[in-house]
């Protein structure tokens, strides 16, 4: 994946938008369970690749869960009749805190970082050195994180609109009128 990629994901949009539209019982199952299944899947494949130490549950992996969850506990305190604006804004503020928790625990637990006021500022900027600065993560966590937002919230508006088109003709009891070609 070229560097310029590296976190642009619907993933921050859709937890966001589990919070805010799926049922209590499927916002919390769904979306975790899916990014867990997939997380150990690819430990596992990666471990068959690699030397050193495998484990099928990183610290890091621990950390992207404890993100996510926390992205669908935003997307709670929405509701789903918020304007495109608000839900907008509210999967671009769990982008950032996507991307403030997890480069917190980088820096908490990678022993690369020192652990200082500067070791957190590096971790949240410029990252280890030999690797992409951490500052392009961040833009592409908020234009990820944003245009799928934005595009999932828009398409619910819309459905609720042409549901809403729909709902008069259906309560008066007349059959509505095919359109002729």
């Amino acid at each position: 994946m070229p560097e310029w990629l590296e976190n642009f994901s619907a993933a921050y949009a859709i937890a966001f938008c589990a919070g805010v539209y799926f049922p209590k019982n499927l916002r919390w199952v769904l979306p975790l369970g899916t990014l867990l299944v997939l997380d150990v899947a690819l430990n596992i494949y990666y471990s068959r690749n690699s030397e050193g130490t495998f484990h099928i549950i990183s610290f890091y992996t621990a950390a992207k869960l404890a993100a996510f969850a926390g992205i669908i506990w935003l997307g709670t305190r929405f509701k789903p009749g918020n304007s495109w604006f608000k839900l907008l804004g509210g999967g671009l503020l769990g982008a950032l805190l996507f991307y403030l928790l997890t480069n917190t625990a980088s820096w908490l637990f990678d022993p690369g970082y020192p652990k200082t006021l500067p070791g957190l500022i590096q971790a949240l900027t410029t990252g280890l050195p030999g690797f992409p600065p951490t500052w392009l993560f961040l833009k592409n966590t908020l234009l990820g994180g944003g245009l799928f937002t934005g595009l999932f919230a828009g398409a619910m508006k819309l459905s609720e609109a042409a549901e809403e088109a729909e709902e008069p003709a259906e309560e008066s009891g007349e059959e509505p009128v095919p359109e002729e070609a």
